[in-house]
């Protein structure tokens, strides 16, 4: 049995990530906080873990990168994936008509006498 990743909107992950922040000293760990309010909301846990780890990194009270960054890489990875392939297009055009302007060898008659 597979389980197929669920996507849940900004809005409720914003809510349980408050959520754990703001009750983060009721409980004896990050992580017990996760477990208790992921259970409340019906969210899984390590989701939720993912979700207060990139909110510290977002906030800057923890090293890495952040969501901006992460998505600014993804741009522009895809993008450097259109220019190497605008690229191998272009060369190989450039070969195909390279090809074409090459003078075909023809039999030369030799010259002629006077």
């Amino acid at each position: 049995m597979t389980i197929i990743p669920q996507r849940y909107p900004a809005e409720v992950k914003d809510r349980a990530v408050r959520m754990v922040l703001d009750h983060q000293g009721d409980y004896p760990s990050l992580r017990a906080a996760c477990v208790a309010i992921s259970e409340r909301l019906g969210v899984s846990r390590a989701s939720l873990q993912r979700w207060v780890s990139q909110a510290q990194v977002d906030a800057g009270a923890k090293p890495g990168l952040s969501s901006a960054e992460t998505e600014e890489i993804k741009a522009m990875k895809a993008e450097n994936k259109r220019l190497r392939e605008a690229n191998e297009i272009l060369r190989s055009a450039s070969i195909f008509f390279a090809r074409e302007l090459v003078p075909r060898e023809r039999e030369v008659p030799p010259p002629r006498q006077r």
